[in-house]
């Protein structure tokens, strides 16, 4: 796909997106792949030459660097005190909430089923490992896995 501004989606040049994805204003830039079954919201960006794999969940307030692999089924959280209804009992809106934003640095790598809670920064060609469960800031060039992830190097 080209330059394109899709139900405010902005893509950049040969974005790749497989079939059943939803997107809504989020931004996602040139060569970038995006898997089966992947859902980014608004406010969004996922950078150059990423792959986001299939099953993936990437919600309002993360962002995404350049050259970062995504495995499948990660999930990230951007509420740190998640409700259904607000305080009179009534469901919950966009006012009720604030975003906590996440980044994912240059050349990181988040693998299959990890889930990233909101606040938190994945450093430059940091590595996740499968399954993990991220709550605090993993520095650059190290690797951590585990429930809660651990530095392991």
């Amino acid at each position: 796909m080209e330059n394109k501004n899709i139900n405010n989606v902005k893509l950049g040049k040969n974005v790749k997106i497989y079939d059943f994805v939803n997107l809504y204003g989020c931004s996602i830039d040139d060569n970038t792949k995006i898997g089966t079954f992947v859902e980014i919201q608004k406010n969004s960006f996922v950078g150059k030459n990423c792959k986001i794999s299939s099953h993936t969940f990437i919600c309002e307030g993360v962002e995404i660097e350049d050259n970062v692999f995504i495995g499948h089924n990660v999930t990230f959280i951007n509420d740190k005190y998640p409700r259904a209804t607000n305080e009179t009992g009534e469901m919950q809106s966009e006012e009720d909430w604030v975003v906590t934003k996440t980044l994912v640095k240059k050349g990181a790598s988040v693998g299959s089923s990890a889930t990233i809670l909101c606040g938190v920064v994945i450093g430059e060609n940091a590595i996740v490992g499968a399954g993990s469960v991220v709550t605090k800031n993993v520095l650059p060039n190290s690797t951590v896995a585990g429930v809660p992830a651990k530095r392991l190097k």
